[in-house]
C-alpha cells in the first residue's frame, strides 16, 4: 500500500495464518491486484465466489492469505502465489497448471486413535495418514521441518522433501528473507537459543534460524517462487 494513502488498514481475521504473517484478502484484491477501488466493491466481488484461495471460494474480505497460498480468479484467467521477499510478502503470477500445487511445511505431528498420524502443516491444514504410509515415500518417514508438495484442494501428497544437508531452502524471515540457499549444516543449540542452519549461496555462507528456513527442493524449487 502507498504510504499515507489511508488512515486505517483492515486487519486479518484469525485463521490459518498468524496476523503478522498474512495479508487480508481485501488488501490483495484492492491494493495488490488493483481489481477494485474501495472495500465495498471488493466485498461485492467476493460475494460472487469468483475468488479462490487454495482452490476454495472465499467470501470474507478479512480472510488471511499467507505463505505459498494460491489466489485464483478464474473469471479473468489469473493465478497468483504468495511468496516472501526482502520487503515482506508479495504476489507473483503463476501458470494455471501450477495453481493446483502447493508446498507446505510440517510444523507438528501427533498420533491419534486408529493407528493414524496427523500431520499439522504451516497453513493450518491437517493431513491424516496411516502409520505404515509414512514409509512409502522413498523409504523415509515424515518429520517436523520437512516439506510436502500437495495437490489442491484434495491435499493429496505428491512429493516429500526432507530437511537435511544439501537441500535447497527458502528463507522466510529475518534479514535474508526471500533468499534461496543450500543447507550446509544443521546446528543444534545446547542452550535456550533457537536451532540454526548454515546456508550457502553463490559461495557466501550465512546462518539462519532453523524455523525460518523452508525446504523447497533439492537443486531447484518444486514450485515457482520468484
Amino acid at each position: 500500500m502507498s504510504r499515507k494513502e489511508r488512515h486505517w488498514v483492515v486487519s486479518p481475521r484469525p485463521g490459518p495464518h498468524k496476523k503478522f504473517e498474512s495479508i487480508p484478502l481485501l488488501i490483495i484484491i484492492r491494493d495488490f491486484l488493483k481489481l477494485a477501488d474501495t472495500r465495498r466493491y471488493v466485498e461485492r466481488i467476493l460475494k460472487t465466489k469468483e475468488v479462490l484461495v487454495d482452490g476454495k471460494p472465499r467470501t470474507d474480505h478479512k480472510f488471511p492469505v499467507g505463505l505459498f497460498d494460491v489466489v485464483e480468479i478464474p473469471k479473468i484467467g489469473k493465478q497468483y502465489r504468495v511468496v516472501p521477499t526482502h520487503s515482506g510478502l508479495n504476489l507473483i503470477e503463476i501458470a494455471k497448471k501450477d495453481a493446483s500445487l502447493k508446498l507446505c511445511r510440517i510444523n507438528e505431528m501427533t498420533i491419534i486413535k486408529g493407528g493414524k498420524r496427523q500431520i499439522n502443516l504451516h497453513d493450518g491444514r491437517n493431513i491424516l495418514i496411516k502409520e505404515d504410509e509414512t514409509k512409502k515415500v522413498k523409504g523415509n518417514v515424515y518429520k517436523t521441518g520437512d516439506s510436502l508438495l500437495i495437490e489442491l484442494p484434495n491435499q493429496k501428497i505428491v512429493d516429500h522433501l526432507k530437511m537435511e544437508k544439501g537441500m535447497l531452502g527458502l528463507i522466510v524471515g529475518g534479514q535474508n528473507m526471500g533468499e534461496t540457499a543450500t543447507i550446509k549444516e544443521i546446528i543444534i543449540a545446547r542452550s535456550r537459543e533457537p536451532n540454526k542452519m548454515l546456508c550457502e549461496k553463490s559461495g557466501k555462507k550465512f546462518e539462519a534460524i532453523k524455523d525460518l528456513v523452508f525446504v523447497v527442493g533439492k537443486t531447484e524449487s518444486l514450485i515457482k517462487i520468484k
